[in-house]
């Protein structure tokens, strides 16, 4: 696998955790899986015993092998309590290393759980005990730092407070929205390597041209067809994996399966939702229900009123509402693709169902997503967001121009109020990073003494990614001095969405104004936009610092960040 070449030791434990977990999963016989509900199995307390196995299951007609926790696919939800002192004893019992990430959780860097950087994973047989003060509340999630990420090692976490803050809702659900492949991850990873559109059937066509022509007149649709092939990039590019290959769960249920969860006319709901698809972002919505959402990353948010929001591979987002009438309601979440989606019920009763959206047609990309700012300059449909001016040139590291990168974004755009390519023409409300804001203000209001500027690209047809053109196999760490505040800046040279998450601190982001806006562990960074986020180097050691899309982070969008 080319990622081990070249590689010091301890990164070379890392990347084979990365192709070997779930490996060997197509040579075990498989039975029917029963679909799960939302009975969905739950542990408490300060003490457990987890243990990482082979199970198997169905989700397609085919049977095959997944990864589980406890016999559990998504594993068990754990809920902890703030101020606890909890241990969890994680034995493996599959024939190759594996590991556990507390996604999110502030902790001691060794107990984070990165093979190759927080320790040397866990072995076959071996059991490996993580013991932390849980000093926060709210959604997490923990998940395999393998690829075993892909074949079900994944599930909730709820830390309640110590105190009781607000009112408790009548009926609280996590939801889990993921995807499963009936083809082995490193298979998947090699199909990637050798051709990156392998999964991506929805080129342009004849068919769309001629739509195009009748929407937009000849010129215009020309003008379009023109800048797309002179670029060399692909207008549906939303995703590297598609529905040619996955299926996508709901906690772990197929669509039809219909996962379905209770409550009755007026009870007030909350969906704790936990972005666990490896390469899928999801879009969600509950027609005709308004969704306020009350958190994001686990930390609370000033309640914002929205219709759908997109959540990416590493969020979570805590909604809330009040169950309308005594119809049940469709939870749907369709791939940022359009070629699939994932779909549950709640309902005042088990069994009952309602009518289930249309998956959008697939639209392209704008050229706002390829060439940022100077696509919103002079009034035309992709203008606004308070941009009068060219913004100054990005800075391009020398690393950059190299056979590692294949584009680069001269003036990224600055703006947060974007739901983002697909969602930009609804009817109704839809979140924007913009629209999030932790109350109270900067929880460290320092100005930063630094700042380290970073470049999400790479080279699409060869299937790499990289940071500043660098794959982690050719990287040095990032060195940040202990407690000190510093400015990250991120700038998406792609035309991909990157999930960008960095371990053990938070990331404070910055609106485009430069002030502190809202406090995340995952920041989701659109094609050809720069975002900016603070953090406090409070967490002494080793730290993972990548793109929470499996395969670009295989593929080398990594980076080890010391604190020392």
């Amino acid at each position: 696998m080319p990622l081990l070449h070249s590689l010091p030791i301890a990164r070379r434990h890392f990347v084979q955790g990365l192709a070997i977990g779930g490996a060997v999963a197509g040579f075990v016989p498989a039975l029917q899986a029963k679909s799960l509900s939302a009975s969905t199995a739950e542990l408490s307390g300060t003490e457990f015993d987890l243990e990482i196995a082979e199970i198997p299951v169905n989700y397609t007609g085919k049977r095959r092998v997944a990864t589980a926790v406890n016999g559990a696919v998504p594993a068990p939800v754990l809920r902890l309590r703030e101020g606890d002192t909890v241990t969890l004893r994680v034995r493996n019992s599959l024939k190759e290393m594996s590991s556990i990430h507390w996604h999110g959780i502030i902790l001691p860097a060794e107990m984070d759980g990165v093979p190759g950087i927080s320790f040397a994973g866990i072995a076959p047989g071996e059991t490996f005990t993580y013991r932390f003060e849980v000093r926060q509340v709210g959604t997490y999630w923990y998940h395999a730092h393998t690829l075993a990420e892909q074949t079900g090692l994944y599930g909730a976490i709820v830390v309640e407070p110590r105190v009781p803050m607000g009112p408790v809702p009548h009926r609280d659900y996590t939801i889990m929205l993921s995807d499963w492949s009936d083809e082995p991850p490193l298979q998947i990873f090699t199909n990637l390597k050798k051709l990156s559109s392998y999964y991506n059937f929805a080129q342009p066509t004849a068919g769309d041209f001629l739509e195009d022509v009748s929407e937009l007149g000849l010129a215009k649709a020309l003008e379009r067809r023109r800048m797309w092939n002179g670029s060399r990039m692909n207008p549906t590019d939303y995703s590297d994996l598609s529905a040619a290959t996955y299926t996508y769960l709901m906690n772990g249920t197929t669509p039809a399966g219909n996962w379905t969860a209770v409550a009755a006319p007026g009870e007030h709901v909350r969906l704790r939702f936990v972005g666990a698809g490896t390469a899928t972002f999801f879009d969600v919505r509950i027609p005709g229900v308004e969704l306020t959402i009350v958190s994001t990353d686990g930390q609370p948010v000033v309640p914002v009123t929205v219709e759908e929001f997109r959540i990416g591979p590493g969020e979570t987002y805590d909604v809330e509402f009040t169950m309308p009438d005594g119809n049940a309601r469709t939870i749907f979440a369709q791939a940022i693709d359009r070629t699939g989606f994932a779909r549950g019920t709640i309902a005042p009763a088990p069994g009952m169902s309602a009518p289930v959206p249309t998956l959008d047609a697939r639209p392209w990309l704008d050229p706002v997503d390829m060439m940022g700012a100077m696509m919103t300059m002079g009034g035309g449909e992709h203008a606004g967001h308070g941009l009068t001016e060219m913004p100054p040139k990005a800075r391009h590291a020398r690393t950059e121009y190299g056979a590692n990168t294949d584009m680069r974004v001269d003036y990224p755009r600055a703006n947060l109020d974007d739901p983002g390519a697909g969602l930009r023409d609804r009817s109704w409300r839809v979140l924007t990073l913009a629209d999030l804001r932790t109350p109270n203000g900067d929880p460290d209001p320092r100005e930063p003494e630094r700042e380290i500027e970073l470049h999400l690209n790479g080279n699409m047809e060869r299937f790499i990614w990289a940071l500043d053109g660098i794959k982690l196999n050719d990287s040095r760490p990032l060195h940040f001095k202990p407690n000190e505040r510093l400015r990250i800046i991120l700038v998406n040279d792609t035309m991909m969405s990157h999930p960008m998450h960095l371990h053990g601190m938070w990331s404070d982001v910055e609106g485009s104004d430069g002030a502190f806006q809202v406090r995340k562990h995952t920041v989701v960074v659109q094609p050809a936009q720069r975002v900016s986020f603070r953090v406090t180097a409070d967490a002494m050691g080793r730290w993972a610092f990548h793109c929470h899309l499996l395969y670009h982070m295989a593929a080398g969008m990594f980076r080890e960040v010391v604190v020392a």
